[in-house]
């Protein structure tokens, strides 16, 4: 189709060209054949003459004149050139055209090559890479870029240790910090890269203030980073179970971080189309940024499809994935009640008191309903700073989230207007504190 658009042009001023030359040679014809002699007899006698030549005279020799040839062809020959120049200007106007087009084609392929060079011949990486880098939506980082900008992945720039990453501080430059997650082989290389593609995926699709921010991946050799936005407090598990041990967030810092993770789910369950599970939610994927605003990452295992098997972390899991791998929104909603009892408690998900480890939700729910001892289990770190009615009220709705029954738990649309007034305005709730 594009060769005949071409050829039309191409024939296009031929035509016109031909055309002239044509009605110029036509213009010359008529002025010869204008061009008359009459003579001796009546058979050589125009008719125009005949009919007035009644008597007989002496022979008449008639010239007609071609009084305005010249004029005629001067004006045949300025229409000519004007015609001929109009098609020489179209033709070099093509030329440069096409010769532009191919310039910035080159360009873009060029171009193209050049940011994709640091990408590894994996084909399940190709397939993020040729779709993301035409778009131009994710950048693809060079990893002498990462590894100089976390001091070769230094033990003083980790953020936090998850079961399948680590989190890094990365200095890009002076004025530009972000995270780096490097990705473990823990679970086989398999795995990881079909963790590492669904996350990048999905982060390149889902666009909300309480997911975190993909800025970028890159992949060398057996390698895989995923770079986000900076997170300055590394993840939830560290600031509960790392050195400070809670003591850095208060009743009201924890409120929020409840607020903004049900935030983030709710966004996944009602307006993604759809609905997103995440399949994985736990606090090392809660991660928290300099004012302590929590986003969730980690998507490796979200999901559309509800009919595939539930992985997850020991003390996550909800009763129905044990059962028959279940997957619904609500498996969501129970773990989001594991992370309300990490924040009430200050214990893992998973304590590991003897040979057995023993779930949070076994060790807590039996506790909580009990109200005059509630005070007494909670996290060392807020103990008596908090009105109890709000206390009573967080535990009960950590409670329903993990109802063994997912019948019973709530959506997390109803789960976040449960919380939401308790925490105050200045921090993004509706509680006003007199």
């Amino acid at each position: 189709m594009c060769f005949l658009r071409h050829f039309l042009f191409l024939l296009l001023p031929i035509w016109v060209l031909g055309f002239s030359i044509f009605s110029f040679a036509a213009v010359i014809k008529s002025e010869e054949s204008s061009v008359v002699f009459v003579s001796g007899t009546p058979h050589e006698i125009p008719i125009s003459q005949g009919m007035g030549a009644q008597s007989p005279g002496p022979p008449i020799v008639k010239v007609v004149l071609r009084e305005d040839l010249n004029k005629k062809i001067l004006i045949a020959l300025i229409v000519s050139s004007t015609l001929l120049c109009v098609t020489v200007v179209f033709l070099v106007y093509l030329l440069l055209w096409r010769y532009r087009n191919l310039k910035n084609s080159f360009t873009g392929i060029k171009q193209k090559s050049d940011s994709v060079k640091s990408v590894s011949t994996k084909p399940i990486v190709h397939k993020i890479d040729s779709v993301s880098v035409r778009k131009g939506t994710i950048p693809v980082y060079d990893y002498q870029l990462l590894e100089s900008a976390t001091n070769k992945f230094s033990d003083s720039n980790v953020l936090s240790r998850g079961g399948r990453g680590c989190l890094y501080r990365a200095f890009l430059d002076e004025n530009s910090s972000v995270t780096v997650k490097k990705l473990d082989g823990g679970g086989g290389e398999i795995d990881i890269e079909k963790q590492f593609e669904s996350e990048v995926d999905w982060l390149a699709k889902i666009k909300h203030q309480n997911i975190i921010s993909l800025l970028g991946f890159c992949v060398y050799r057996q390698t895989r980073c995923i770079v986000y936005e900076m997170m300055q407090n590394g993840s939830l598990e560290s600031q509960l179970h790392g050195p400070s041990q809670g003591s850095g967030l208060t009743w009201q810092l924890r409120m929020k971080i409840a607020v903004d993770i049900a935030r983030g789910l709710e966004y996944l369950h009602e307006h993604c189309h759809p609905p997103v599970v995440h399949r994985d939610l736990k606090s090392s994927n809660i991660l928290l940024d300099s004012e302590f605003n929590a986003k969730i990452s980690d998507f490796g295992f979200a999901t559309q499809n509800r009919n595939l098997k539930l992985p997850g972390t020991l003390g996550n899991r909800a009763s129905e994935y044990l059962v028959d791998g279940k997957v619904t929104d609500k498996n969501d909603v129970y773990a989001f009640g594991v992370i309300l009892l990490e924040l009430l408690l200050g214990k893992k998900s998973a304590e590991k008191p003897s040979s057995e480890p023993e779930s949070v939700v076994t060790w807590a729910v039996p506790k909580l309903s009990d109200r005059a001892n509630l005070p007494n289990i909670l996290d060392p770190a807020i103990k008596g700073t908090m009105d109890l009615k709000h206390l009573y009220q967080v535990a009960a709705v950590a409670v329903l989230c993990v109802q063994p029954e997912p019948s019973y738990r709530p959506l997390i649309t109803d789960v976040l207007h449960s919380l939401i007034p308790l925490l105050p305005v200045d921090l993004g709730g509706s509680l006003r504190i007199l």
